[in-house]
């Protein structure tokens, strides 16, 4: 950022410097190992009295000569010109710390110019004796300069100690010194052997070439096991962080790795060609193939060592923006673009805006990335991601996949990028049609409180089923609602009915067909797999039917009823009717009907980022522009073949792999739960902590069409961190109880929550939840703030739809009603939509037999706190009643 930067959008510096150093590289290592091979052949020469092997040796000095001095030489220098205009920063570092260094290096390559010369020009008149030292100085001096330049290459990537003390020496031996020394040695070794190769095919006597073939294949096979040792020390020399970030989850690696893999057996196969007899033109077209290869096989091992340096151009230093480590937080705080020498914008406005992002592209992106170019292409690599996905890949930059650089700047430069970003693709077409609720009557039930002689209780357990529509590609919440009933016989006391009765349910008009709606049961057997439950999904007993009984839990109960907000007349509402009758079995009478909510939500609003638009009339669900983002996105990451998989008529159930407690599903060993990996992944990436984090996902955002959380607690402007925490924590205790996972622990480290981290317990995802009774001790009205969050229930039978009053018998959901939905709730589909069955039984919308309505079941007044204490009271907020 202090340097003028080099505006390549094709074809970037980065990958200037790859074709060139690749290239350079390829004969550096020949100039070293190539001076040891004339040195030693020569001497063998002159022990033997081998006058044909000293010829072959003069040849093959001119090869040498014109390869290493000249093409090496050129590519030398356009090494030294690339870097300057790529990463001057970077550059200056090196030279002003290996100063003294490159000094010694340079006088080494004088030598090696000189004495190359001398041992060329002066092959025929020098003696045996000083021939063979003028080979060995520049033999000796070429490994030095080796020696000197792989110190600083190294430092780069294990600067070590030198972080600390600025220690030429430190850095200088740093811990990947040595074992690099050996490995790059023995590829010296071998490429001399591989070059040799080259002039040995054009010798015309037969048996000589025959001999130098099977003589050059030796320096080819000898260094394979210094290779292997030197090649294991050098990769576990690499700090760990390292190693786990560019070999594991950087994907760009595996490509390297899979280039150096295939090169080398290649390479060692082909070499055999070359000492069997064959026909000459048979070994000269094999040994250039080799030289191909051999230019990959060192190509893919300079990508690996690069990439496992990322972030950063000095490991721990500078990041690859060529951004110091400890400017960061400063930079952060007052703004990339203030410190930011060679820009022309310094503060942005909405006019400057893209100005500002082009500038910050330039100054942090445009060292790896291009514009529509040939590698790393940033329009293609934010192709399905809308202007928001890219503002949160800006934020979540280099926290888990730390092989990018972490985005240097404050927010507004954040979106300034993404703008910019944004601007290349053309004009963004975003989904911002605002959705209004249309209100419908409700009808009540009839009740007469002298004449019935039942009350029926029924509801849906969850305040909302929550379901992916978009099942052709993948699924993780299947349709399928789970409802409860108990039907209570009315008396001074009271009793549960559950013998020669049955208790059925009916859909509301319109919502019978739910198949119309949805893909799920086409592919249910695919999503399903050997990992899920077989029921999951089925359509239990269909939208009308009998609830069974639980003769454990003594309550009636129906599962899998396929439950979806479209209507078949077209109208959306995420809350239908069902009604239920208890009917005597003996006689067929009807003892009592009712009717409740089933909620039921397909809206996630990953369109905001993964692009796309709702699917069901541009209102709901997750269209399949969104859902094939979402599994490109996902594939990458993590290697994945899910896309090819729904493309082939195969979608996944994401809990085949993560354990959910929710559908039963085990899940793979080693991977995070469901919960833990989608809440710990985000956290990563969206921008913000408050409640705007959770509507992404969660249905209760005021622009969507849900709104689920209706009760008096968002009434009275209690929101989800009040009682889950704000995101970093909602999602660092779930991630804490994956027992120290890779994963987890990558999730985790960046995340920065409100709550200390160590203060935080772990908690099982759907069974440890806030305790309502951390706030209502007591059941008594909640101290000012007060807050659930780190105080979760123990196990599943204490969270609110499992708990039952002080008699053992009465869930809590039958009198208050379903989670973020308990009595009163506020519907903006239908005033008392939820109330239905209070303003049934006692005509007010409060929770049964509050406000001493003791009657709607005792038939009589009644004293005492007999269902929990403090039931006797008024209740508070009843000012929002007629709100």
């Amino acid at each position: 950022m202090n340097y003028p930067v080099w505006e390549l959008y094709y074809l970037n510096s980065g990958t200037l410097i790859a074709i060139i150093a690749v290239l350079h590289v390829f004969i550096s290592h020949f100039a070293v190992g190539g001076g040891i091979f004339l040195w030693l052949t020569d001497l063998k020469s002159v022990r033997e009295g081998n006058i044909a092997l000293k010829q072959y040796v003069r040849r093959h000095i001119w090869f040498f000569l014109l390869l290493t001095m000249v093409f090496g030489g050129v590519t030398g220098v356009g090494i030294w010109f690339i870097i300057a205009l790529s990463s001057p920063w970077a550059t200056s570092v090196l030279i002003h710390t290996f100063v003294f260094a490159w000094a010694i290096e340079w006088v080494f390559f004088i030598v090696e110019i000189i004495s190359l010369l001398v041992y060329h020009y002066k092959f025929d008149s020098l003696s045996d004796k000083n021939r063979l030292t003028v080979a060995f100085i520049y033999a000796a001096s070429a490994w030095l300069s080796l020696f000197i330049i792989n110190g600083i290459i190294t430092f780069m990537l294990t600067p070590g100690e030198w972080l600390k003390t600025a220690n030429f020496w430190q850095g200088f031996f740093n811990p990947t010194n040595i074992p690099s020394l050996f490995f790059r040695t023995a590829i010296c070794v071998m490429f001399a052997g591989l070059f040799g190769f080259v002039t040995a095919v054009f010798e015309r006597e037969t048996q000589l070439r025959s001999t130098l073939l099977r003589y050059c294949a030796k320096w080819l096979y000898i260094p394979i096991p210094f290779l292997l040792i030197s090649g294991a020390w050098y990769f576990y020399s690499i700090p760990e962080n390292a190693r786990i970030t560019n070999f594991v989850l950087n994907k760009q690696t595996v490509n390297a790795v899979n280039v150096f893999v295939v090169a080398s057996i290649s390479l060692y196969f082909l070499a055999l060609i070359l000492v069997i007899k064959t026909s000459q033109i048979l070994q000269r077209i094999a040994v250039f193939v080799l030289l191909l290869i051999g230019l990959s096989w060192i190509g893919g091992f300079e990508y690996m060592r690069e990439y496992a340096r990322k972030p950063y151009v000095i490991y721990g230093y500078m990041y690859s923006p060529s951004i110091l480590v400890a400017d960061e937080q400063r930079l952060n705080r007052e703004g990339f673009l203030r410190h930011a020498k060679w820009v022309t914008v310094k503060e942005i406005t909405e006019e400057n805006k893209l100005v500002a992002g082009r500038e910050i592209f330039n100054n942090q992106c445009l060292s790896c990335h291009t514009i529509k170019g040939v590698k790393n292409d940033v329009v293609e690599k934010t192709r399905g991601l809308t202007q928001l996905g890219i503002i949160s890949q800006l934020y979540g930059q280099g926290k888990i996949l730390d092989y990018m650089p972490k985005f240097i700047g404050n927010e507004k430069e954040i979106e300034a990028l993404a703008a910019f970003i944004a601007s290349l693709r053309g004009k963004e077409q975003l989904h911002t049609a605002e959705f209004k609720p249309k209100e419908e009557e409700v009808q009540i039930p009839s009740f007469d409180p002298q004449k019935d002689q039942y009350v029926l209780l029924a509801w849906s357990s969850l305040g909302e089923k929550c379901i992916t529509d978009i099942d052709r590609w993948f699924s993780f919440l299947y349709p399928g609602s789970y409802f409860q009933a108990v039907l209570i016989k009315r008396g001074k006391k009271p009793e549960i009915v559950t013998e020669g009765i049955e208790i059925h349910y009916e859909a509301q008009k319109g919502y019978e067909t739910p198949s119309k709606h949805t893909d799920f049961w086409k592919y249910a057997e695919s999503l399903k797999g050997k990992k899920i439950p077989e029921n999951i999904g089925v359509a239990g007993k269909g939208t009308n039917g009998v609830f069974d009984y639980d003769k454990d839990k003594n309550i009636f109960y129906v599962d899998g009823v396929p439950v979806l907000p479209y209507r078949n007349d077209g109208v959306f509402n995420p809350y239908p009717i069902f009604e239920a009758k208890a009917i005597e079995k003996a006689t067929g009478k009807i003892l009592q009907t009712t009717r409740f909510v089933a909620p039921v939500s397909t809206e996630l609003r990953c369109f905001e980022c993964h692009g796309g638009k709702p699917r069901w009339k541009e209102i709901s669900g997750i269209s399949d522009e969104t859902a094939i983002n979402i599994l490109k996105v996902h594939d990458r990451n993590h290697g994945t073949k899910l896309l090819e998989s729904a493309l082939k008529g195969k979608p996944m159930m994401c809990q085949k792999c993560h354990e959910d407690f929710i559908v039963k599903a085990e899940g793979i060993k080693g991977h995070n739960s469901f919960s833990a990996s989608m809440h710990g992944w985000h956290a990563n990436y969206i921008p913000w902590k408050d409640e705007r984090a959770c509507n992404f996902c969660h249905p209760n955002d005021a622009r969507g069409n849900t709104r689920c959380n209706r009760d008096i607690h968002a009434k009275i402007g209690i929101g989800c961190t009040q009682c889950h925490g704000r995101l970093d924590e909602h999602a660092s205790s779930v991630l804490l109880s994956q027992k120290g996972t890779r994963t987890a622990k990558l999730l985790l480290k960046n995340l920065k929550p409100e709550t200390p981290i160590e203060s935080i317990y772990p908690r099982k995802p759907w069974v440890q939840q806030p305790d309502c009774l951390a706030c209502h001790e007591g059941f008594q009205k909640p101290e000012r703030n007060a807050s659930s969050f780190n105080k979760w229930t123990t196990d599943f039978s204490t969270l609110f739809r499992a708990r039952r009053d002080n008699t053992g018998k009465l869930p809590c959901l039958a009198c208050h009603g379903s989670p973020h939905a308990t009595y009163p709730s506020f519907n903006e589909y239908g005033k008392n939509r939820d109330n239905i069955q209070p303003m049934q039984y006692q005509k007010t919308p409060l929770p049964i037999s509050s406000e001493l309505k003791c009657e709607v079941c005792h038939k009589i007044k009644m004293q005492g706190n007999q269902h929990h204490s403090n039931m006797l009271r008024q209740f508070r907020n009843r000012e929002y009643l007629e709100r």
